[in-house]
């Protein structure tokens, strides 16, 4: 199981830090990282989110870190294909490959805020559509000119430059939460981006779904060129010596949490359109109701918190069930950074050498 980190870019206002620094310390981190040996980092897009989520240009803070790392694998979850026009993306995700010497990872999504998709001028209603005819294109982009008709998009003889390093381009995701989407994902052959505002329970599932649909139409050999088979899930993590005060600082989780609730909410009340999935899921009415607490995330299997045996083992039963990248949002924004630096290392020293070892079974 490979190991890379997740990145919000959270600036709340109780911790008193600016969103320069917030930048500036990300980017500290991410160099950190690749020296400490973690696979890869993913950062979000998301606009209008004041305090949750400052990562409005991912793709700048990427090609930043592409200067600053050698081996990290970079990666963007995701980008909204809904507000951004598929050849602007395929042309921003070569230059990306390019700069970064081909170590972009490329997620694609359809986004939950009705406000963006208001302010950006697209329907919640053709999210789907923007998704699929958006990976196709991307799909083609790193080869010859071509042409295009759907829809969306419609062109003929385009030639989109720059080329990704990468052939026939980089590794594809889609962010998935309805079991539609990991079904379709397996389907197109691209990797799945879960969480991070889902249970393990039904995380289960969704990972039985797509290795199910995986086998049904691509079989049981080995993925092909262009093909992404991957099993990704993000959760929140603290690791420190002391697991009191892992504990202690990683009661800031609840806030991190309790805003992508509140960001998702008119969504999952609402019912609206593509997504009324959410509606149906159980867990969210207790939710709904009561709040967060640290103990019901750990209990939900959304947060890994404390020493490194006590990290070792709950991360472990994740690559036992057969996720192939574990997204770790160290720290979640809500710790200062030297906090986060000191699980880095804690991490990376004790904790990650056993993940990556081979399962057992």
């Amino acid at each position: 199981m490979d190991i890379d980190l997740f990145y919000e870019l959270a600036v709340p206002a109780h911790m008193g830090r600016s969103e320069a620094q917030v930048y500036h310390e990300t980017l500290d981190e991410l160099s950190l990282a690749d020296t400490l040996g973690f696979h890869g980092a993913w950062l979000v897009e998301h606009h209008f989110m004041r305090e949750y989520s400052h990562s409005s240009a991912p793709e700048t803070v990427l090609a930043a870190a592409s200067q600053r790392t050698r081996n990290l694998r970079l990666g963007h979850a995701v980008v909204v294909l809904p507000y951004n026009h598929a050849i602007r993306v395929a042309e921003r995700a070569a230059a990306l490959d390019i700069l970064s010497h081909g170590r972009l990872e490329m997620g694609i999504g359809r986004g939950f805020s009705p406000k963006e998709y208001q302010i950006f001028g697209n329907r919640m209603a053709d999210s789907r559509l923007h998704l699929q005819e958006g990976l196709q294109i991307l799909r083609q982009a790193g080869g010859g000119a071509f042409s295009y008709h759907g829809k969306l998009y419609d062109f003929s003889d385009l030639d989109i430059l720059p080329k990704p390093l990468q052939q026939p381009h980089p590794p594809l995701w889609a962010a998935a939460v309805s079991p539609a989407t990991f079904q379709w994902a397996a389907q197109e052959a691209i990797g799945v981006l879960s969480g991070p505002f889902k249970p393990w329970f039904l995380i289960k599932q969704d990972l039985r779904a797509y290795k199910k649909t995986w086998r049904e139409h691509h079989g049981d050999g080995p993925v092909q060129a262009g093909q992404n088979g991957n099993f990704a899930m993000t959760i929140g993590c603290l690791c420190l010596e002391d697991a009191a005060e892992a504990r202690r600082l990683a009661e800031g989780f609840t806030w991190y949490y309790q805003r992508l609730l509140d960001q998702t909410r008119p969504v999952l009340v609402q019912l609206r359109e593509s997504y009324e999935y959410y509606h149906r899921l159980g867990f969210l009415e207790p939710l709904l109701r009561r709040g967060l607490s640290l103990q019901l995330l750990e209990t939900m299997g959304m947060v890994v918190v404390g020493d490194p045996d006590t990290c070792r083992r709950r991360l472990a039963r994740y690559a036992r069930a057969g996720v192939n990248r574990l997204i770790l949002a160290v720290g979640a924004g809500m710790v200062p950074s030297e906090v986060t630096q000191r699980s880095l290392r804690l991490l990376a020293d004790e904790v990650l050498p056993a993940l990556r070892a081979p399962s057992p079974h």
